[in-house]
C-alpha cells in the first residue's frame, strides 16, 4: 500500500536516526539500509541536534537548511565551515562569526 507524505520539513541525521529507532523491529530493507547509514554517520543525540539547530538559527540567523547541514557535518575549521554559507544572501560572512560558530559546535561535540 503506498504511503502517504503528511508532513515535509528537514531534519538533522540524528532525529533520523530517532524516528527510525522508534520503529525499529518493523523496518523494511530500504529502512533498514537507512538507519545502519544514520546510526554510523550520526554526530550527536536526537535532542542535542535539535538544540544546536535552533541556536544555530537563533543566535548567528542561518536558515534551518543550512543549520541542518552544519549539524550533520559538524565542521572543524573556518574554511571547512565558510562552504556551507557560500551561496547564501550574505555575501561576506565575518570570520569573527564563523568563529563564534565553531566554538559553540565545539560545545556540542
Amino acid at each position: 500500500m503506498p504511503r502517504k507524505i503528511v508532513d515535509e520539513s528537514e531534519i538533522t541525521v540524528s532525529e533520523v536516526k530517532g524516528a527510525l529507532e522508534k520503529s525499529k523491529k518493523s523496518l523494511d530493507e530500504f529502512q533498514q539500509r537507512t538507519y545502519d547509514y544514520v546510526k554510523k554517520f550520526s554526530k550527536l543525540g536526537e535532542d542535542k541536534a535539535k538544540e544546536l539547530v535552533k541556536a544555530l538559527i537563533e543566535q548567528f540567523d542561518v536558515e534551518k537548511t543550512g543549520a541542518v547541514q552544519i549539524v550533520n557535518c559538524m565542521p572543524e575549521s573556518i574554511e571547512e565551515l565558510r562552504g556551507f554559507f557560500v551561496g547564501s544572501k550574505k555575501k561576506i560572512i565575518v570570520t569573527s562569526k564563523l568563529e563564534a560558530v565553531l566554538k559553540l559546535l565545539d560545545s556540542y561535540r
